[in-house]
């Protein structure tokens, strides 16, 4: 989208920017499953790592926010992004804690680190922004040199479901002090074929000098849960040991069929 075009509708400023270049905005609104997301991640590594896990690597790692939350426990971390705003977020707020500031700009099918990491993670659907299978190949393969052996890769993606209907819009709320920021995300266009589908997404954003809408169009890569076993099986790095809903209820790994939409893929790195 075009970042200088703006609009009024009704009473509210519309904005026709990047979501990603807007990472105080982005941090509150994804950071809300935080905690659950970092006892999921850490209650994989005791589930299914021989040792304990002390270095963690997140690719398409935005504002850094498990990141800051895994090095303030005392982990070693490292993750790259393509955005350099939400680097520069994520590296100030590590710095500002005392922390190195070990993230650094990158394409997540392109990349190589220098130390081999326990545990890489990639929760929110990230992986989609890569729009080919032949891009999505290259970042498990990159992903495979950057894990030792037997170490985890927790990838979430929201599958296309072959055998109901797919879920068509979303919205979820968020407050941070004065900050509150409302998000509605819903399908525009579904293209199986070409396995392209496009979403419109907006930020509601209520300040205390005014309010805004921040609006975006993200345009990700379809994967049913076939193409998906397909994609992990054809990168000959990983195996897949476990599923899990969202929900990141280790007690609850789940069956991935046409049904599935929001799936964790607990990979480990064959040998």
């Amino acid at each position: 989208m075009n970042t200088k075009n703006k609009m009024i509708t009704g009473s509210i400023e519309v904005r026709e920017e990047s979501i990603y270049d807007h990472p105080k905005y982005y941090d509150l609104v994804f950071g809300a499953d935080c905690a659950a997301e970092i006892q999921f991640i850490l209650g994989c590594g005791e589930l299914f790592l021989e040792r304990q896990p002390k270095r963690f690597f997140e690719p398409a790692c935005g504002t850094g926010r498990l990141i800051h939350a895994l090095a303030k426990r005392g982990y070693e971390v490292g993750g790259l992004d393509l955005n350099e705003k939400a680097i520069d977020f994520c590296n100030a707020r590590l710095e500002k804690h005392g922390f190195a500031r070990s993230t650094f700009v990158a394409d997540m099918s392109d990349f190589h680190v220098k130390k081999k990491h326990d545990i890489g993670f990639n929760t929110i659907n990230s992986f989609r922004h890569l729009d080919s299978e032949s891009a999505a190949r290259k970042h498990l393969i990159c992903m495979g040199d950057a894990i030792r052996v037997g170490g985890l890769y927790l990838l979430g993606i929201h599958l296309t479901p072959s055998d109901v209907p797919p879920s068509e819009t979303e919205s979820w709320s968020a407050r941070r002090g004065h900050l509150a920021i409302n998000t509605h995300m819903w399908t525009k266009n579904r293209d199986p074929k070409n396995r392209v589908e496009r979403f419109g997404i907006q930020f509601d954003i209520h300040r205390p000098s005014g309010s805004f809408r921040i609006l975006d169009e993200l345009v990700l890569r379809s994967y049913t849960a076939a193409q998906m076993n397909q994609l992990i099986r054809s990168s000959k790095c990983w195996e897949t040991v476990e599923t899990f809903s969202f929900a990141y209820d280790l007690d609850d790994p789940i069956h991935v069929d046409g049904t599935c939409e929001d799936v964790v893929y607990v990979l480990r790195r064959k040998r």
